[in-house]
């Protein structure tokens, strides 16, 4: 083994056992990423996912219930200024069908995933928080619905929602300038990242990797960011590009580069919940069972109306069909068993929470 990898198993390990790195160190173990260090760091990953969590696959039932957003960031399918995106809004009936036909098929989680679409008003995203909590009160509730102000997240926590997720997708301000126009600014979103965990919310944060002009120096940044916000939850995936947007052209990020970092992520943050994500099985036919066996524990299948699931398009040839729809959960059974891991149909909350 040459020299060099041998530094970076040592920082793996350390990071491991004291949960942080320096910058100079970050850039070691960013840099060094190569075969062998990465599998070593998915081995340790898995380890300790397994010591705090078993092998258990928690899963989420996501509804995707609007694609209308007031913003126009440069990375996103249904940015506002995408004409040819099909726009759609789930009434609170369906919103609720999806809930019942995802505790029917055992989900104890629903998460509430849209655009900034100012329809949805707090009084209406409250109604609806209670009455999904009145009909299935031992389930876990997350929101995902972006950057509010600290009195609407107050009202949503107060009506009964557990969880909100906000990526921040990148934690360098220059880079946060590049990829979403004047109007979005990073310190406003860190700001609601800081409201949410003072509220008590199971809280996620995230990042692209790969998005155009990102540096090792903004994942650096990134992976300092998380360490001292300490979420509950992280999401993170390759960048994918879309067609109808600014970086269309853009080269999609890399799955094995996404898949280092969630080892690193899951040492950093030992009982984080780590989801393997969508587009992470997009990239990747086996991204699923890649991201499981690089330390992730979270699969969120698809509970949105079939109609709409191809609406939500974020990036181009999301997928929405096999192990991805919440209807096939024998599939995803069957996969996470080849891979030697178990679904898990219990609410899956971080270790921490007391409940």
């Amino acid at each position: 083994m040459k020299k060099e990898d041998k530094r970076i198993l040592s920082l793996i390990d350390l990071l491991a056992a004291e949960g942080k790195l320096n910058r100079e160190q970050w850039r070691e173990v960013l840099e060094g990423r190569n075969q062998e260090t990465a599998a070593y760091a998915a081995s340790r990953a898995s380890a300790v996912r397994d010591k705090v969590y078993g092998k258990k696959v928690f899963i989420r039932g996501l509804i995707e219930f609007t694609n209308y957003c007031r913003n126009d960031c440069y990375y996103c399918g249904i940015r506002k200024s995408n004409a040819h995106a099909l726009r759609y809004r789930l009434t609170e009936e369906e919103i609720l069908d999806c809930c019942r036909e995802g505790w029917a098929l055992g989900f104890h989680t629903f998460v509430l995933q849209g655009g900034e679409d100012g329809y949805y008003t707090d009084e209406k995203i409250c109604r609806l928080i209670r009455e999904i909590k009145a009909r299935y009160p031992k389930c876990a509730l997350t929101l995902s619905i972006g950057e509010r102000e600290k009195e609407s997240y107050q009202k949503f926590r107060e009506a009964g929602a557990d969880r909100y997720l906000l990526r921040h997708e990148t934690a360098s301000k220059e880079h946060y300038g590049r990829l979403h126009p004047a109007s979005m600014n990073l310190e406003h979103r860190m700001e609601c990242l800081k409201n949410l965990k003072k509220l008590g919310y199971q809280t996620g944060a995230g990042m692209m990797v790969g998005s155009p002009e990102q540096t090792v120096d903004c994942l650096i940044d990134d992976m300092e960011f998380l360490w001292q916000l300490q979420p509950e939850m992280v999401g993170i995936g390759p960048f994918l590009p879309h067609k109808d947007t600014p970086f269309g052209a853009e080269k999609a990020g890399s799955t094995d580069l996404t898949l280092y970092l969630l080892s690193l992520i899951r040492l950093m943050l030992p009982q984080v919940l780590l989801p393997a994500t969508t587009a992470l099985g997009t990239a990747s036919e086996n991204g699923r069972e890649a991201g499981i066996l690089a330390g992730a524990n979270v699969v969120m299948p698809n509970l949105s109306p079939k109609n709409v699931r191809e609406k939500y398009l974020l990036y181009n040839h999301k997928i929405c069909t096999g192990k991805e729809a919440a209807e096939n959960l024998k599939e995803l059974e069957s996969s996470m068993a080849s891979i030697g891991y178990q679904v898990a149909f219990d609410r899956g909350d971080h270790k921490n929470i007391r409940l």
